[in-house]
């Protein structure tokens, strides 16, 4: 009896060893398991973060126009303004740019434009041109940032980089500069070989007057400055954008060439007519040497970026014939 109890007694410890064991095994288990998370916790850290260097894309300035010819300089730099006002006469946007101003809002004529218009736009900036808005540039202010430019002072490239340095596109604006003076230097050769140093004149026939053409904006710089044309006589004197005058007094500039633009209506077309007819007309010196060159009044009277551009265009089509 007595070993068979010693047996018993022996498989108990025996027993009791073994459930220990287990426990010291998941016990130990356990307290590895927060050691090795903390091993693998600084691996993860220590990843360096990944950083964007792309810079933000810039928003393009919602710009209202109040200028026709503001608006042709900012289409050459390839920004369409979200609104602009409209050509005094024909009551819509110039023809020559129509087609890149289907989303433009009108905004009326310069002279009258429509502030609810203007201001229902909230526009980041509004262009004025300071003929028109240079009293009133505080109405302005009230609705948006305005940027106000003396069309009058320096040039249509004056005018082009200054608009290219607000809205930081000064590199656009020189490309631009530089391919139309490499434009104007072909052209000026196909002029020379037509009509070589003659005197030169620009006439505009409206429907109810006859125009000389002077020195300054819009027709000015482009023939005498840009192309280097010599004005007829007395036209280096008409000191303005042009002078009326009557058919008599024609001869007396001498010219060798003469720029016709006749207005766009039925009875400007019709005083062309008459003028053509009258002895006066036909015994001009340019008239008997074949020198009279039709030029449309768009875009040859539009002082901007753009209409000096096509202006060339249109020139270098009409005395490559």
């Amino acid at each position: 009896m007595r070993q068979r109890g010693f047996i018993v007694k022996k498989k108990n410890i025996a027993l009791t060893g073994i459930i220990s064991s287990l426990f010291l095994l998941a016990a130990c288990g356990q307290a590895a398991a927060p050691k090795q998370a903390a091993t693998q916790a600084p691996a993860a850290s220590a990843s360096p973060a990944v950083t964007s260097t792309a810079k933000p894309v810039e928003k393009e300035p919602r710009v209202a126009s109040m200028s026709i010819h503001l608006t042709n300089d900012l289409l050459a730099l390839g920004i369409t303004p979200v609104g602009s006002v409209m050509g005094g006469d024909l009551k819509a946007f110039l023809p020559h740019v129509a087609d890149r101003l289907q989303n433009t809002k009108k905004l009326g004529v310069v002279a009258e434009p429509d502030m609810e218009a203007l201001l229902a736009l909230k526009p980041d900036v509004i262009y004025l041109d300071q003929q028109y808005a240079g009293k009133d540039v505080s109405k302005y202010e009230k609705i948006a940032k305005s940027e106000v430019f003396n069309l009058d002072e320096g040039t249509w490239r004056d005018h082009l980089k200054k608009i290219g340095k607000l809205v930081n596109r000064e590199q656009q604006a020189d490309t631009y500069i530089k391919d139309y003076e490499t434009q104007v230097t072909k052209v000026k050769g196909l002029i020379n070989a037509k009509i070589g140093d003659g005197k030169v004149m620009a006439i505009r026939v409206t429907a109810k007057e006859l125009r000389v053409m002077g020195m300054k904006r819009p027709l000015g710089p482009i023939l005498f400055t840009d192309l280097g044309l010599k004005p007829a006589n007395g036209v280096e004197k008409i000191d303005k954008a042009y002078e009326t005058i009557s058919q008599e007094v024609l001869p007396d500039y001498d010219a060798d060439a003469i720029f016709v633009i006749v207005n766009n209506e039925d009875s400007a077309k019709k005083l062309f007519e008459q003028l053509s007819s009258n002895p006066i007309w036909k015994g001009l010196k340019a008239v008997k040497a074949g020198h009279i060159y039709p030029i449309a009044d768009q875009p040859w009277l539009d002082y901007s970026a753009i209409g000096n551009k096509m202006s060339l265009d249109a020139a270098e089509k009409l005395f490559a014939k």
